[in-house]
């Protein structure tokens, strides 16, 4: 980011929620207009290890229930985990579609039905595969007042940048999620085109039991 990022708390409310009873706060930067969100399990200020998901914005998965990603599941996970733990925070942060915004996104579904994977579709599109910035995530967490976090995530570059930024990150904790006939090629590209840490074994299992031949056995 070339211009300094100034952060600042809004309001934050009480929300109940299925998982439990969180503190909902909303966010916004100088860089532009979009709300992001914490959604705070107990007092988390000077504490090391705590339990942190960054999750970006999946209006399709999170809202609609879509089986084309594990968004929404993850998201759920990421709640019932934390409220099981008695604390932590899910920053749910307005990056849809890995920051390519959700016009684009429905456009890349499209390349993707037509034979694309998630990667190529957005670089068809004119982006990179994975826009995402964390310097948000950072600045919210250093607000907050957290010393080190324990991220629930599969994805190593959502760790080297908040490293970057210099959020101490303590552990990795597994995102998985259900893998299904529609999701199981999406999750396949993100593991060996993205890096991402998850069940191969699982992934190539549901595939071939598809039927689906791919380029990357």
């Amino acid at each position: 980011m070339s211009q300094s990022l100034i952060v600042e708390k809004k309001v934050c409310t009480r929300l109940p929620t299925q998982f439990g009873s969180f503190e909902l706060c909303l966010y916004q930067s100088n860089l532009n207009d979009k709300e992001h969100l914490a959604l705070i399990k107990g007092k988390l200020s000077g504490k090391e290890n705590v339990l942190v998901r960054i999750h970006s914005e999946c209006f399709t998965g999170d809202i609609l229930g879509s089986q084309r990603c594990d968004c929404g599941e993850q998201l759920q996970n990421a709640m019932r985990l934390i409220e099981e733990n008695g604390e932590g925070i899910v920053l749910y942060l307005r990056q849809e579609g890995r920051g390519i915004g959700l016009l684009e996104k429905l456009k890349a579904y499209n390349l993707q039905d037509n034979g694309l994977d998630t990667v190529d579709a957005n670089i068809a599109l004119g982006h990179h595969a994975d826009d995402r910035d964390y310097g948000i995530a950072a600045a919210i967490l250093n607000l907050l007042k957290i010393n080190s976090i324990q991220l629930i995530t599969n994805n190593p570059e959502k760790i080297r940048q908040l490293e970057k930024y210099g959020i101490k990150v303590k552990n990795r904790i597994s995102a998985e999620a259900t893998i299904s006939k529609e999701n199981a090629e999406y999750l396949f590209t993100k593991a060996y085109r993205m890096n991402h840490l998850l069940n191969l074994d699982g992934l190539e299992l549901v595939l071939r039991s598809n039927g689906n031949g791919h380029k990357y056995y």
